[in-house]
């Protein structure tokens, strides 16, 4: 049985490590697995799962950033390409034991360590049960929805620590043609194929390309996330500008297309 609210408490208490943090980075993540957790609730709630289900989404997406915080303490930075905070979330979690502190039925176990481990995967490995690849598109929708309304609301130095550290950054920037390719082509961005600040931005706006169900695309053009994010900066060169406008009518299209899609993507 998932007891949420333990789980919950627990998660606070956890945190208590890294009191001495007052990064922006830090508080954004904290909201950020919150909001998340959130995001797993209705997500679940929305796809008429069981109760348990429903509660064991919430408790994914509260620890799926367990290891973000190592991270941000270890390296200063985020989407570091030798520091895999879902793999390193799942190592702490099961090979030190702490996965009991906030679960003590290990029923679930397989369920939460693939979740975690394959929440920020490029792609989703093979060989799960139906349950387990469940959960993980649920927590992977979860996660890529907040994104957007963590680009929306925070600021720039916040979200790229160490690789973007303003917005006027990010309005003279150009777009790679390698990340712009891959938008145009539906595809998620490999983060190690970014190079400009405005790539890290569009390598989160791509995030929809992998979304899996009709309610999360429904709460993204409820909230006019793609276009919220877009036109945050004012894009100063001009083939950036066409190009993004070229991005946007792709985008909300395709957002269009998928939350007016009744299957819901199990």
């Amino acid at each position: 049985m998932v007891d949420i609210n333990k789980a919950k408490l627990e998660f606070k208490n956890f945190m208590q490590k890294y009191s001495e943090e007052d990064r922006l980075s830090f508080n954004l993540k904290v909201i950020h697995t919150y909001h998340v957790a959130e995001n797993a609730r209705e997500i679940a709630t929305k796809l008429n799962l069981s109760e348990e289900d429903i509660n064991l989404a919430e408790l994914i997406g509260l620890l799926h950033d367990i290891g973000r915080f190592d991270e941000l303490k270890f390296t200063g930075g985020m989407d570091n390409g030798s520091f895999n905070h879902g793999i390193h979330g799942a190592k702490i979690l099961f090979e030190e034991g702490l996965i009991r502190s906030f679960v003590e039925d290990n029923k679930y176990d397989d369920i939460i360590k693939k979740s975690i481990e394959n929440h920020n995967k490029l792609f989703i490995e093979d060989g799960l049960t139906d349950k387990e690849l469940l959960h993980v598109k649920l927590i992977r929708d979860a996660d890529k929805l907040d994104n957007y309304r963590v680009k929306k609301e925070e600021k720039v130095e916040a979200i790229f620590p160490g690789q973007v550290n303003s917005a006027e950054e990010m309005e003279n920037s150009k777009i790679s043609d390698k990340v712009y390719q891959t938008i145009l082509d539906k595809k998620l961005v490999d983060i190690r194929d970014r190079k400009y600040p405005l790539d890290y931005w569009l390598c989160i706006l791509a995030f929809a390309f992998d979304m899996n169900f009709s309610s999360t695309f429904k709460m993204m053009k409820e909230n006019d996330y793609i276009n919220v994010v877009i036109d945050r900066f004012d894009y100063k060169d001009k083939d950036t500008k066409n190009k993004i406008e070229i991005i946007r009518k792709l985008m909300n299209d395709f957002v269009d297309a998928k939350s007016n899609n009744e299957n819901k993507g199990i």
